[in-house]
């Protein structure tokens, strides 16, 4: 697996997302105190590519991004639903480098 520049860390507002296109993977980018978490962009509620849209918060200490259609919370760490524990996003190693934004998604 190699790491894919997606941008730079100045493109992405503090506490907002992204969308990205990888290797044919839609991917949600998230910038939290100049930390970036992925996650599949794709709701599983909806399945529409919107969760790059969702606020991001806090949640009893849990980064979370709600969903901007029907608003279930996942997790930016774990990609995990908080209001149904059997659903979860995919996670993707992000990293920045220097100024650029890198993620690693498999192929």
């Amino acid at each position: 697996m190699s790491w894919t520049t997606v941008c730079r860390l100045d493109e992405i507002l503090p506490n907002a997302g992204v969308a990205a296109l990888i290797n044919e993977t839609q991917v949600a980018i998230f910038r939290v105190d100049d930390k970036i978490y992925a996650l599949a962009n794709k709701d599983p509620f909806s399945n529409a590519n919107v969760l790059s849209r969702g606020i991001v918060g806090s949640i009893q200490g849990t980064l979370v991004v709600a969903s901007p259609i029907y608003k279930q919370h996942f997790s930016l760490e774990a990609g995990n639903c908080l209001e149904d524990d059997s659903i979860s996003v995919p996670c993707y190693q992000a990293r920045t480098e220097g100024d650029l934004v890198q993620v690693q998604v498999n192929s």
